[in-house]
């Protein structure tokens, strides 16, 4: 049996029987706290949370997208990780043979303008004479990142661009990780290829391997240069790039927004090696790609600007663009200096959103995309507000902007929760990683933020250190109690999301994260499975609340109303975390609707829990802590229910068609 479902079912009989115990007979259980929340669902108590709210933040770190969301299955397609200067290391490739059969090497060569590095293979044995080659040829394979997964049945798009001193076939196979099994083979044919040639094949698996290698291989004497070499499964997003399973537990998440490309990985170590959009755009073999120096690895930046923005459209997200302001870890840009890094991003966003008539609108029109992007947020910098010449480079951005692109809301690095801002900004960005008791606390952070000026977005926060494990309960139980804080200040908090959002199992230099994957799988942390709980919540209704606790319990409580626009149906939500060790007694009375304005049939209890707070998940027990769904018994306007230790419960009430709210009174009952 699978370990996996067998620890979720055992974790489901608990909970159901847990719950129908307490809702059944809570009168009878001994403890010694209780809580009562009040629920005013009436008119009056109205105020929507922004769109926006809840989102995601994505960094080039971990490999989250080289290796990762991007679909690429070739790692250094270009031969350019190792360097400009030849010859150089083409790390990961690897040869097939000994000296006495083929020497390889880089030279600059390539018909690319900015990425002239390619491979020169040069064969000494043949098919016959002194020196024959191996039956199965020599040549050079490629591992991807950690092994290529290739599944039965799929189809692999292999692009390549060749030239040879003479005609020669090329095998071009994917092939088992013993480096015996032929899962996919085919050949090229180059004829006349002294010049630069592209060549396209499409091989079909016909077995799986998860950790398998893209293999080129010949057995004819001769000298082949390689460059630009992908391999991209068919099986992508709409085709887009992206992969499908990982693409599928954002889209699952329905973000309100998705900030790119980081964190710091826009910044860089030095300015030399930071983000540079216009580097990331056009046909993917004319991008040089670069040493991502944060996060010490080479990315061929096929995860451009341009499929970022893609990636916010195809996730229904706004996209949240953050941008290097001349400033990186160790040097920056005088102001005196950066108007040519101003008209940089202005360029930027008139790729965005330009018509076909504009300089860089009509690139993104040639790339694919004829209507503009619904760009509307932008951040200058990342956590560069201690940076001398932060304000100086800052305002230079902002006035220019603001001169063409009135509407688009601009993010200022510097902090606006406890003092007003020097200077103009729409938003403001807000970082916490700390520990969870902290963390927890902080769901007070901005109740007595200043209600004039510009607004926050926590677009990094996680519970990190000791506490959090590689993404355990109790992270996501701290984070949730934030969360909730966030959501009852709605009013000065219009956008926040968790971070880092990705982990290739292999490349765990930040920790924990959302999502962890490999070549082949992908689970959620428990953080991922607590971010469902507020998905529904943009857009939605905040409804005032007032909680009756012990002073000694550790619970955080927030409500909605929401609309299920696909099923029609509408839901009051109540949220609470208890971090707390014992099961607590929760009365619950929801006031301003009329009597009897509930739905049994359709009203559930959703639980994260776990029998211990530092349970995490893994490959083997995907879902060892997930949220589990149960029928809500004894539904009305006044329930008792009782929150299990160490939870997060998501308690969602089916309002009856004929329900309406009250206007005006906390506890007149009428019903149409």
């Amino acid at each position: 049996m699978d370990p996996s479902r067998t620890s979720y079912a055992t974790l489901l009989f608990m909970i159901i029987g847990f719950c129908i115990a307490c809702q059944c007979c809570s009168s009878g259980i001994d403890v010694k706290q209780t809580a009562s929340l009040f629920v005013n669902a009436s008119e009056k108590s109205l105020r929507q949370i922004p769109r926006t709210m809840f989102g995601i933040s994505f960094e080039e770190i971990n490999h989250s997208g080289t290796g990762g969301l991007w679909g690429e299955l070739v790692n250094n397609r270009g031969f350019e990780a190792g360097g400009q200067n030849t010859p150089s290391n083409f790390n990961p490739w690897t040869i097939l043979g000994n000296e006495s059969l083929l020497h390889v090497s880089t030279d600059r060569s390539s018909c690319f303008d900015r990425n002239k590095v390619a491979l020169r293979m040069e064969i000494l044995c043949d098919i016959r004479g002194d020196n024959i080659c191996p039956a199965r040829g020599v040549g050079i394979y490629n591992p991807g990142f950690w092994g290529m997964n290739i599944e039965e049945g799929k189809t692999y798009k292999v692009t390549l661009y060749i030239s040879s001193s003479r005609p020669t076939e090329i095998s071009v196979s994917f092939i088992g990780s013993k480096g015996q099994q032929i899962l996919a083979t085919g050949n090229i044919n180059t004829g006349d290829v002294t010049n630069w040639t592209k060549k396209e094949i499409f091989l079909v698996a016909q077995g799986t391997d998860r950790n398998s290698r893209l293999q080129f291989t010949t057995r004819k004497k001769g000298i082949v240069w390689f460059d630009q070499v992908s391999a991209m499964p068919l099986s992508t997003h709409k085709e887009h790039g992206f992969r499908a399973d990982l693409f599928n537990m954002l889209v699952d998440l329905k973000p309100g927004f998705i900030r790119f490309p980081g964190g710091s990985f826009v910044e860089g170590k030095w300015l030399a090696n930071a983000f540079r959009w216009k580097e990331t755009i056009g046909p993917w073999e004319e991008r040089p790609g670069h040493f991502g120096d944060v996060w010490q690895y080479w990315t061929d930046d096929g995860l451009g600007f341009f499929e970022y923005l893609q990636l916010a459209e195809d996730l229904g997200a706004l996209p949240v663009w953050v941008f290097n302001n001349g400033i990186s870890l160790n040097d920056q840009v005088d102001t005196s200096l950066i108007l040519p890094f101003v008209q940089d991003i202005l360029d930027a966003i008139e790729f965005a959103r330009g018509d076909s008539k504009s300089k860089w609108g009509s690139v993104r029109v040639a790339m694919g995309h004829t209507e503009p992007f619904d760009l509307r947020y932008v951040a200058v910098g990342n956590q560069d507000c201690g940076s001398k010449n932060y304000r100086g480079n800052y305002n230079k951005f902002y006035n220019a902007i603001k001169q063409i692109y009135p509407d688009i809301k601009i993010i200022s690095n510097c902090d606006g929760s406890y003092q007003q801002l020097d200077h103009p900004a729409d938003l403001y960005d807000f970082h916490v990683y700390t520990n969870a008791n902290t963390m927890y606390s902080m769901a007070h952070n901005f109740d007595h933020t200043s209600r004039r000026g510009p607004k926050a977005f926590v677009s990094e926060y996680a519970v990190t250190g000791n506490d959090a494990g590689r993404g355990n309960l109790l992270k996501a139980l701290a984070e949730a109690g934030f969360l909730i804080g966030l959501e009852t200040n709605s009013d000065v908090v219009e956008m926040a999301s968790n971070a880092p959002l990705f982990v290739n199992a292999n490349d765990w230099s930040f920790n924990p994260d959302a999502i962890v994957f490999d070549s082949s799988e992908a689970y959620g942390t428990p953080s991922y499975w607590m971010q469902h709980f507020f998905k529904e919540s943009n857009g939605a209704i905040l409804l005032d609340s007032k909680l009756q606790a012990d002073p000694s319990t550790s619970i955080v409580t927030s409500a909605i109303s929401w609309n299920d626009s696909d099923k029609n149906k509408s839901y009051v939500r109540i949220k609470v975390v208890n971090l707390g060790s014992n099961k607590l007694p929760l009365k619950i009375s929801v006031n301003g609707v009329g009597k009897n304005s509930f739905e049994s049939k359709g009203s559930q209890m959703t639980i994260l829990t776990s029998t211990n707070v530092k349970d995490e998940n893994s490959f083997s027990e995907p879902k060892k802590v997930a949220p589990i769904t149960i029928p809500l018994k004894n539904v009305g306007n006044n329930m008792n229910v009782v929150l299990p230790p160490y939870s997060l419960t998501s308690i969602n009430l089916l309002k009856k068609p004929n329900s309406i709210c009250l206007v005006g009174s906390d506890t007149a009952e009428k019903t149409m």
